[in-house]
C-alpha cells in the first residue's frame, strides 16, 4: 500500500526587524522566538543598516519602526527596501495610527501596518499575511483608513504647508507675507483655505490638527 504523501511544508518566513531602541528590539526577538515558522535573519538599529542587512540576508519580511532617530526614518527606509531586488515585504510595527503616518507607510510601499499594542498572536499573522503579500492593518488603523476614504480630506499644497509651518512657529500674518514675499492678503486667502481644508476656525486649531496628522516639517 502506498502512503499519500501530506502537504508540503512551508519554508519559514525569513525575517528582519528594524527598530532603533536596543530594549525593544530584544523584546521582540524573545516574542519572535516562540513564533510559528518565522526565522528571524537579523536585527537593525538604523534605517541604514536594515538596508545593508535586507542585501545581504534577503529577508521575507522586514519588520519596521517609523521613528528610527538619526538617519533614515522608517518611511524612507520602506521606501528603499522595496525598491531591492529581490524586494522583500514592509510590515510597519509603531505606537503612532495618525492618518499622516498611515498614508506615508502605505504610499512608500508598507504591506501592513501594525500598532505595538497589539497581541502576539496578532503579530505572528500579519507578518505570515505580510510574506504573502497580503495586507494587514491593526484594527484602530483599519478605522481610520476606512474613515479617511468615506470622509476624503483634500491635501495641503506646497504653498499652504510653507504658511502653516510659520504659523506653527507663531509668526503673524504680516510677518508670514514678508517671509514669503506674498502680500498680507494672500496669506490671509490662503489661511481661509487651510481652515477649512482642516475642518478648524482658529489659527491654533490649525496648528494643532497638523501637528496631529504630521503635516508640519
Amino acid at each position: 500500500m502506498t502512503a499519500t504523501p501530506g502537504p508540503a511544508r512551508r519554508a519559514p518566513v525569513r525575517l528582519l526587524v528594524c527598530d532603533d531602541h536596543a530594549v525593544v528590539r530584544a523584546g521582540l526577538l524573545a516574542l519572535l522566538a516562540s513564533a510559528p515558522d518565522v526565522d528571524v535573519v537579523g536585527e537593525a538599529g538604523s534605517g541604514e543598516e536594515a538596508l545593508a542587512l535586507a542585501r545581504k540576508a534577503a529577508p521575507d519580511v522586514v519588520l519596521m519602526d517609523l521613528q528610527l532617530g538619526e538617519g533614515m526614518d522608517g518611511v524612507e527606509t520602506t521606501r528603499r527596501l522595496r525598491a531591492l531586488t529581490p524586494a522583500p515585504h514592509v510590515l510597519v510595527l509603531t505606537t503612532y495610527d495618525t492618518d499622516a503616518d498611515v498614508t506615508r507607510a502605505v504610499e512608500a510601499g508598507a504591506t501592513g501596518y501594525l500598532l505595538k499594542a497589539e497581541r502576539a498572536e496578532d503579530l505572528f499573522a500579519a507578518v505570515q499575511a505580510a510574506a504573502q503579500g497580503r495586507p494587514a492593518l491593526s484594527p484602530p488603523v483599519a478605522d481610520r483608513v476606512m474613515s479617511r476614504l468615506r470622509n476624503p480630506r483634500p491635501t495641503l499644497t506646497p504653498r499652504e504647508r510653507d504658511i502653516l509651518a510659520h504659523l506653527a512657529r507663531g509668526l503673524p500674518n504680516h510677518a508670514i507675507a514678508r517671509a514669503l514675499y506674498i502680500s498680507e492678503a494672500t496669506v490671509k486667502t490662503h489661511l481661509r483655505r487651510i481652515y477649512d481644508k482642516l475642518g478648524v476656525d482658529t489659527r491654533a486649531g490649525a496648528v494643532a490638527v497638523a501637528k496631529e496628522q504630521r503635516l508640519l516639517p
